[in-house]
């Protein structure tokens, strides 16, 4: 009971009310992982259409070219 107690007392703050510090850090953690899910599924898209080569091709040749 006294555990029960003491857990109840650590989520709550001054005058009882709920203590959301944690939440802020979950909600943030979610945003991240939908960014990088979104981020995997364009490059999986980039990649089987093979732009990503094209692009660094590009890039390689542009720098080579203005160097050599």
């Amino acid at each position: 009971m006294y555990m029960l107690h003491a857990l109840a007392r650590s989520r709550t703050g001054p005058g009882g009310r709920w203590n959301e510090r944690g939440q802020a850090t979950a909600e943030y953690a979610l945003v991240i992982l939908g960014a990088a899910a979104l981020a995997g599924l364009v490059l999986a898209w980039a990649a089987s259409t093979g732009k990503i080569t094209r692009l660094l091709n590009a890039v390689l040749d542009s720098v080579i070219g203005q160097v050599g």
